[in-house]
């Protein structure tokens, strides 16, 4: 099983899961935040990831969203788009605009590995 990164700064981290995150799969910014080494800096996280929705990352910010499921980027205009672009990979969001985390969730080091509920 691999690990996650644990050299350089946050911000580093943060982008070395994002971009391990496998088409029709998502991670929500609490889980970058623990597996970045901050638990609880899910807020930062989102900071990290606002800055990569200019497109010129080549990283796949789309599908990084909230713990309830959901895409937290329509308040800054990406929110169907976001939502469109995992679409588009297979991710099913219900008519409430919830994707189930239970199905569509990615921990780093295969299916097998799933923390409790609560820290999604």
């Amino acid at each position: 099983m691999s690990s996650p990164p644990t050299e350089g700064t946050f911000r580093e981290r943060v982008l070395a899961l994002v971009a391990r995150i496998p088409p029709g799969r998502v991670m929500t910014y609490g889980q970058l935040a623990l597996l970045a080494g901050q638990p609880g800096a899910a807020r930062q996280a989102g900071y990290v990831m606002n800055a990569l929705m200019d497109g010129d990352s080549g990283l796949p910010w789309q599908r990084v969203i909230n713990a309830q499921g959901r895409v937290s980027t329509h308040k800054l205009g990406f929110g169907d788009l976001q939502e469109g672009l995992l679409r588009a990979e297979g991710v099913e969001f219900g008519a409430s605009g919830r994707c189930d985390l239970a199905r569509w969730q990615w921990w780093p080091g295969g299916e097998a590995h799933s923390p409790p509920t609560r820290l999604r």
